[in-house]
C-alpha cells in the first residue's frame, strides 16, 4: 500500500487527501449533531477531543514529532498558544451552531463564509486589493449567507435569522483570523503538532468547563459511540488530511474542493436525520459554493497579474 502511495504524483495524492478531509468533515457534522442531542457541549467536548488525543499522540510519538520541539524558539510557543486560544474559541462556537441550528447541512454552507472574512481581515491588516471576481464572489457569498439563515416564519425583528446563525459568524471570523495570523508567521510546524496542539488546548478547555459547571463524566453508549466515531473523523482525521494536502497542492484547490462539503453533509443529513434544507436553503448553499470558487480565482489572477 506504501509503494502504491509513493508512486503516485504530488496532485494527485493531494487531491485524495482533500477528498477524505473532505468525506471526514462532512461526516462530523452529522456525528457531532448527534452526539449533541445527549450531551452538553463540555460533555462532548471532554470525550470528542480526549479521542482525538489519544490518536494524535499515538501518531506524533509514531513519527518522531516531538524531537522537533527542542527547535522552537519562544516566539513559536507563543504562537502556539495564540493558536490554541483562537481554535478554542472557533471550535466552541462552531459546535454550538452544530448544536443550534436544525440541520447540520446550513452550517457547513455558511461556514464558506471563512474566505470572505480572509479578504476582509487582508485588506485591513495586510492591504491586500479586491478585483472584480473577488468582488462578484464576496457578494455571492453574503447573499448565500442570508439566504441560509434566513427564517421566513419571523415575526419579530430578533426572529429575522434562524437560531445558531450568529455563532456561524463568530467561526468563520475566527477561522479568518488564524488564517492571516498564519500568513503574517513563518511556521515550521509540523502538520502534526499543529493538530495535537489544537486538540490539546480544546481538551483541557472542555475539562475545565465540565468541572465548572459540574457536569457528570457518564454518557450513555449510543452517545460515547457517535462521539468517537466522530472524533476520529474530526480532530484526527480531517486536520491530518486537511494539513498534508497542502504539502502536494495548492491551498486554492484544496479550498475549491472543501468548499462542496455541504453537498456531503446535505445527503448525509437526509441519510441520518430525515432532515432536508428549504429550497431557499439549497439556493443559498450552491451560491456559497459558487461565491468560495470565485474570490479563490480571482485571488489567483490578481496574483498572476502581480508577477507580471
Amino acid at each position: 500500500m506504501i509503494k502504491y502511495w509513493q508512486a503516485l504524483p504530488d496532485k494527485t495524492k493531494g487531491y485524495l487527501l482533500t477528498l477524505i478531509g473532505v468525506l471526514a468533515m462532512s461526516n462530523v457534522y452529522i456525528f457531532s449533531k448527534a452526539a449533541l442531542q445527549e450531551l452538553k457541549l463540555p460533555q462532548f467536548g471532554f470525550y470528542w477531543f480526549a479521542t482525538g488525543l489519544i490518536l494524535s499522540l499515538l501518531l506524533a510519538i509514531k513519527q518522531k514529532s516531538f524531537n522537533k520541539i527542542k527547535q522552537f524558539s519562544k516566539s513559536d510557543f507563543l504562537l502556539l498558544i495564540l493558536f490554541g486560544l483562537i481554535e478554542i474559541a472557533s471550535t466552541t462556537f462552531f459546535f454550538k451552531a452544530i448544536n443550534s441550528m436544525p440541520n447540520p447541512a446550513i452550517v457547513a454552507f455558511m461556514g464558506n463564509l471563512t474566505p470572505v472574512f480572509v479578504l476582509f481581515l487582508g485588506f485591513v491588516i495586510l492591504k491586500e486589493r479586491f478585483n472584480r471576481l473577488e468582488i462578484i464572489g464576496i457578494l455571492l457569498t453574503l447573499s448565500a449567507a442570508f439566504l441560509l439563515s434566513y427564517n421566513p416564519k419571523w415575526i419579530k425583528p430578533d426572529e429575522i435569522f434562524i437560531d445558531g446563525s450568529i455563532y456561524i459568524l463568530l467561526f468563520a471570523l475566527f477561522g479568518a483570523t488564524s488564517a492571516i495570523l498564519m500568513k503574517l508567521n513563518v511556521i515550521k510546524f509540523s502538520p502534526v503538532i499543529l493538530t495535537l496542539n489544537r486538540i490539546v488546548y480544546l481538551f483541557l478547555f472542555s475539562l475545565i468547563m465540565m468541572k465548572i459547571q459540574g457536569l457528570n463524566f457518564e454518557i450513555s453508549s449510543s452517545a460515547l459511540k457517535n462521539v468517537i466515531i466522530g472524533a476520529f473523523l474530526g480532530p484526527f482525521l480531517t486536520a491530518i488530511a486537511g494539513l498534508y494536502a497542502i504539502k502536494y497542492i495548492e491551498v486554492s484547490r484544496k479550498s475549491i474542493l472543501s468548499s462542496t462539503k455541504g453537498l456531503f453533509v446535505l445527503i448525509g443529513s437526509y441519510l441520518y436525520f430525515n432532515k432536508i434544507p428549504e429550497a431557499l436553503q439549497i439556493v443559498g448553499g450552491i451560491l456559497s459554493i459558487l461565491g468560495v470558487i470565485l474570490i479563490i480565482y480571482g485571488k489567483q489572477l490578481l496574483q498572476k497579474n502581480l508577477k507580471k
